[in-house]
């Protein structure tokens, strides 16, 4: 299979630099056959959600008469699943449960275009498609398929797997295995694009090839801070 690089003049040096300074646990998971399929991160990866997770729980706590989400809630509300990140910001057991009941009935209205797509994705993702199928990992939970039609991303991706396919948290392997399985493929055929440790540790348990996007600290096979330098790593087959 081949992909079209011609995007990424200038990238291949630099990915060969990072390859050689990755630790060696990691280049031993190098892809040893041409990767057929791009999983993505959502939140961080594929889009810029902060603003939009804070009103989100800023709406959530401001119904049961409590103060915005504060610094020390950033990690958690922008990586967590909805039932994490409740669990943290009412860590009384009652008002917890009375809150996930009420995220139930939560709307997004005017949440959703606060979510805004990282540059260069679609046109990315477009290139990635001539020889890779395409999938989306993510700890979103409902309201993955109102972000992926506000962006029209839909027909972008083969699959996605979301909190309510599976039935722990990233990163528990379930969520890359489902993918694995429906593509045939095996974990060395893939690459999972990411941006934070739940990520890094996901990619990690199923053997599946790192890619840490914009995130220079994370442990990863390798690190990109433009969707299109994904495309210097897809190669023939």
């Amino acid at each position: 299979m081949a992909s079209s690089i011609s995007s990424t003049e200038g990238v291949g040096n630099a990915s060969q630099q990072d390859a050689a300074a990755a630790p060696a646990e990691l280049r031993d998971q190098a892809p040893r056959q041409a990767i057929r399929a791009v999983i993505y991160d959502l939140d961080g990866v594929l889009v810029d959600s902060r603003e939009a997770n804070r009103e989100y729980y800023n709406r959530l706590r401001r119904h049961f008469g409590m103060e915005p989400v504060g610094p020390e809630h950033e990690a958690i509300i922008h990586t967590g699943t909805s039932q994490q990140v409740i669990a943290v910001l009412f860590p009384d057991p009652e008002l917890a449960a009375a809150a996930r009941s009420y995220e139930q009935q939560m709307d997004n209205d005017g949440i959703i275009p606060l979510i805004r797509l990282e540059p260069q994705v679609r046109q990315t993702l477009a290139e990635v498609r001539r020889c890779c199928r395409t999938a989306i990992a993510t700890n979103r939970g409902k309201s993955l398929p109102l972000v992926l039609a506000h962006h029209r991303l839909e027909q972008l991706f083969d699959l996605t797997v979301s909190s309510r396919e599976v039935s722990c948290p990233k990163p528990h392997p379930a969520y890359l295995q489902r993918i694995l399985e429906a593509f045939a493929i095996r974990p060395q055929q893939a690459l999972y694009v990411g941006d934070a440790m739940v990520d890094a540790e996901l990619a990690a348990a199923v053997g599946v090839p790192f890619v840490a996007y914009k995130n220079p600290l994370l442990p990863a096979w390798r690190h990109i801070e433009d969707h299109r330098q994904i495309l210097a790593f897809l190669v023939d087959g």
